[in-house]
Formats: C-alpha cells, structure tokens, sequence
C-alpha cells in the first residue's frame, strides 16, 4: 500500500566541504524498515510539536531541512483538551499534505491520548498513513498498555506493514518509589511479547517531576532532582539492560530554551571556544540556555540513555554534536571488539586507559552502532567544532 520508506542520514543537511572536515567515517544512511535496534539510535533529538499549529506540515519540512531526523505530532498534553478534535483534524490535514510532497521526510510518530486514536487517525489518512513511523504511547503501564498495543497492531495488519510504537513511562506509579519496580517489570514483560513493535522507550520527566509537584529550574538538570533521577535509574534497570532483554531508553525532555537571568555559572568552560575561536557560540549558547541542556545530555548518556526529547529546534544541534562518537572512544570500542570474546585487559591506543574486552563489550558495540548512525569525528575534531557547524547551518 506504500512505497519503500527514505533512507535518512544525520548531517546531510551540512555542505559536504564541512562533513570533509569534521568526520573520520561520515554516519551512514538508516534504513526505516531496518534494524530496530540502529533506527532506535537514529532519532536523536526527537522534536515534539504540537498538533495543533497551524504550519504543521511546513514545520516538519523546515525542520527535517535543518537537520531534525525524528518528531513527534502530539494531540496528547501538547493540546488543550477542548481543542482536541480540532487538533486531530488540523493533523490528519497536514500529514496528507506532507504525503503529497516526495521530499525526504523525518521518522513521523503521533502521540495519541487514547487507544482508539490510533484507528480513527489510520483510516482519516487513508494512504496518507504512509508517511507514519509509528505512535508513541503516553502513560502507559502494564493496564493501559495492553489497548495500545492492540490498536497499534491492528493497524499495522490494515496498512500491511510494521508500525513502531514508543511508549512512555510517565505515570504516577512509576514516580512512587513503593509501586515503580512492580510496574516497570509488568511493563517489561508486556513489552516482551511485542518486541518487534517496541521502537523506544521514553521517558515522561516532566510528569514524574509532577507526581511530586516539582519543576526543575533551569540551572538544574533532572539528575539534580533526586526523586526523578531516582526513577530513571530504575527504568534503565528493568527495561535498558544489554542482556538482549532490554530496549533503548531515550532523555526526557529540555524543558528551557531562553535564559533571561540565571543564579549560578554558566556550566561551559571557556577554554575549549577559545581555542576553537569560537567564542561567539559559547556566548550564543548561554543566551539560549543550552549550557544546561549539554549538560544534561552528557549525564544522559553517562546514565544509558540515548537521544532526547526536545521542543525547540535550537536543542537539535546541541543533541547530535553530542552523539557524534569521538575518535578516541571509537579506537577503545573497536579494541575491546577486536580482542575477542575470551577476554583480557589491555592499554587502549591512546595509552591512557585500561580496555577490558568482556565487561566492556556490550558497551563498544552500542558505541560501534552510535557511530554508523552519527559518525566517528577526527581526532582533531571537538563538540565545539561539530556543534559551530550545525548551528551556523
């Protein structure tokens, strides 16, 4: 019923004499249709937008142009609930006419509020439905998931192919401590049975952060408000091991995107600009207040989580110069693969650290698929360098 989906790269919006410059091994293309596993990697700052506005197609357009590889059209707490059928409509409307365009599209989900969504949004699209990746799925818990995946199912049998879903851990039961592990194993194993389906995980910080009636501050990241980091570390624990039982788990939000005032310093060193000669972009980043976003994506990725959920396109390059794997860590991951599966330890290439080849295993494969996706930078390449170059594009 629809054509084969568009292979998409990260930084194919830069001019090649830049991917020259900043790349070792430039990302490679991903196949929608293709490992699960890479795909999940590949969506990097996932922009949500809400599915309401009314340039929503040319939004998507514009941004999929700067860069953006993944959004999500959201009718759930994006949208005031008298305006939902207005909101849903005002979708179905614009993803017909991004249907109609042969340009190259980002992965496009829609956040539903309700299972019965997911069917009445399919059959509104008619063959528009082609332009879907798949839905993702708010506050889901081992009760309300079961409908979920059902009407996703369902779907994907009517379009004849495989819809992804993304569910969201958000609810108050995975707040609260006594519920959360209980719930996150009931939510494990009903994800267990669908896993073909399971593109992500998500994580809902701002409606954990609710359960407590908290809102972190901009100087804050999330691991500073112990109750929520509390519950992403048991998220990663029940539903991101590397097991083979385990899915990808992607950053909550950046709540911020302007920075008026601020209590405390800024969190970038100056010297990396420096000697970048790129202080203009340390001095623009602190006016839109993504030092604590930078922040914030190194604790996630120090955490197990990849990629991001973002509400403003100034976040998205941030987020990718982020996940470009530097070259020192892909000589170390490429070291532990090629010393085999009998282990050992030995000093890594650069000589300033030890590799042991079974407990780093499983993390110098994640990074090995990291860098299809995003690339591998040369060594004289810096964050500065990659972020300097997605944000004058």
């Amino acid at each position: 019923m629809s054509a084969a989906p568009v292979p998409l790269r990260h930084f194919a919006h830069l001019d090649p004499a830049d991917e020259q410059r900043l790349f070792l091994h430039r990302p490679q293309p991903v196949d929608p249709d293709g490992d699960p596993e890479v795909l999940a990697l590949a969506l990097g700052a996932t922009l949500y937008l809400p599915a309401d506005r009314p340039a929503l197609a040319d939004d998507v357009r514009r941004r999929c142009a700067d860069g953006v590889t993944s959004v999500v059209l959201c009718l759930e707490d994006a949208v005031a609930d008298d305006d939902l059928p207005a909101a849903q409509a005002n979708l179905v409307h614009h993803v017909r006419d991004l249907a109609a365009d042969a340009a190259v599209l980002p992965l496009v989900f829609v956040r539903v509020r309700r299972p019965e969504q997911v069917a009445e949004l399919v059959e509104s699209l008619g063959d528009a439905a082609a332009v879907l990746t798949g839905f993702v799925l708010p506050k889901f818990t081992g009760r309300s998931g079961p409908a979920y995946l059902q009407a996703v199912q369902a779907a994907s049998a009517r379009l004849g192919r495989r819809l992804r879903v993304m569910p969201v851990v958000e609810s108050p039961e995975m707040a609260h401590a006594e519920t959360r592990v209980d719930a996150l194993v009931q939510v494990r194993d009903l994800l267990a049975d669908h896993r073909d389906e399971v593109l992500a995980v998500r994580i809902g910080a701002t409606d954990l952060s609710a359960a407590f009636g908290l809102r972190r501050r901009r100087e804050l990241t999330v691991y500073d408000v112990r109750v929520v980091a509390d519950a992403i570390a048991d998220v990663v624990n029940v539903l991101g091991r590397s097991d083979g039982t385990g899915h990808v788990v992607t950053g909550p939000v950046w709540e911020y995107f302007n920075s008026p005032d601020r209590v405390f310093k800024p969190q970038l060193r100056e010297t990396p600009f420096r000697e970048h000669e790129e202080r203009p972009l340390r001095a623009n980043l602190l006016a839109r207040d993504l030092d604590g976003l930078i922040r914030e994506v190194v604790l996630d990725q120090a955490n197990g989580l990849h990629g991001k959920t973002v509400i403003h396109p100034t976040h998205v390059a941030a987020v990718h110069a982020l996940s470009v794997v530097p070259h020192e860590e892909h000589a170390d991951a490429l070291d532990v693969l090629g010393a085999g599966a009998g282990g050992g330890v030995a000093a890594s290439s650069y000589r300033n650290k030890m590799n042991e080849s079974k407990p780093h295993r499983a993390w110098a494969r994640r990074l090995v698929q990291r860098a299809q996706v995003f690339g591998v930078a040369r060594p004289t390449t810096s964050f500065v360098d990659l972020l300097g170059a997605g944000m004058r594009r």
